[in-house]
């Protein structure tokens, strides 16, 4: 087999991804994790997780760090920071093209692209961004040390980060559109008892402003359309994310919401190309289900290489 050719090439490092690797390498397929930025994927922003089976809680990152040495250890290959700038995967022969790395082939692949961050799209986003606004509080939770902060949304990841963010934010304001939460009972019922953390529920944020870092927040109360102020020194926003799924429009086939439509058994209308995770259309995205359609499109990949 040449250098650079595969049996299965997975596209992104994330638990879905990261599983594949595991499954497919285990499976004695020559296997190669190409992944745009950190491995890991989402579990590296989570500060907690804790309904993962088996573990009673563990930071996202070191889950992650724990799956890709799992996956070396049976000889999967992961390439981080790999920038694809071209693919060609209809054939039978994929081809993946990766700055500075070459071509790389291979009998079958597995998109596990993941998503992003959702912006709420306002003014003030994004020159704030990375200056008093973030969308990890494992990443910058402890630049807000005694700071005065808002969380922005209503799920899992929001109630459950607000959470974390007490850890080191003298007081988190959670703003929510809705007049109830989306977030299962226990995680709403943890940030309601949290005494460091308030509700402003019903409203929204319409603008950011600030000087040479953020300063204040515009609230807007939906059902009235009032606009008030708030100062504050941070912002997480947290309500939900995007697929990365823009390099594969017009290779395979998307929904309306840009996700990967799938069958049962994770392939996509190209032969030989599966997904899976946060990229695929689907109604629940945990790292649960995300490990189930890696161990799913790893399968698959697998028996449609033997098949051939």
């Amino acid at each position: 087999m040449e250098q650079n050719s595969y049996d299965i090439i997975i596209l992104g490092g994330g638990a879905a991804g990261l599983t594949a690797g595991i499954y497919a390498a285990r499976a004695k397929m020559r296997t190669l994790i190409l992944n745009e930025g950190t491995v890991g994927g989402q579990m590296v922003l989570t500060h907690e997780i804790a309904n993962y089976p088996g573990v009673e809680h563990i930071n996202g990152y070191m889950l992650s760090r724990t799956m890709a040495n799992q996956a070396k250890s049976f000889g999967c290959e992961i390439i981080a920071n790999a920038r694809i700038e071209k693919l060609d995967i209809s054939g039978k022969e994929k081809r993946v093209e990766v700055r500075r790395k070459g071509i790389f082939k291979a009998k079958a692949v597995i998109i596990a692209s993941g998503g992003r961050a959702r912006k709420l799209g306002v003014p003030g986003e994004d020159t704030y961004q990375g200056n008093g606004i973030s969308y990890c509080a494992t990443c910058d939770g402890d630049f807000f040390q005694d700071k005065e902060i808002i969380v922005v949304g209503g799920g899992n990841s929001a109630l459950e980060e607000a959470v974390s963010l007490t850890t080191y934010a003298s007081k988190v304001t959670i703003v929510h559109e809705f007049d109830h939460f989306q977030a299962y009972p226990t995680a709403v019922e943890e940030a309601q008892k949290n005494e460091k953390i308030d509700f402003i529920m019903e409203s929204t944020v319409a603008e950011f402003r600030g000087d040479a870092s953020l300063k204040k927040a515009v609230i807007r109360h939906i059902p009235s359309g009032r606009l008030s102020e708030m100062s504050i020194d941070g912002a997480f926003i947290f309500i939900g994310y995007v697929p990365n799924t823009e390099a594969f429009e017009g290779i395979v086939e998307l929904n309306e919401r840009k996700e990967i439509i799938v069958d049962a058994d994770r392939a996509t209308n190209v032969a030989g190309v599966f997904a899976a995770g946060d990229a695929i259309a689907k109604k629940y995205r945990q790292v649960t289900t995300a490990v189930a359609d890696g161990t799913i499109a790893a399968l698959s990949a697998i028996e449609y290489i033997h098949q051939r």
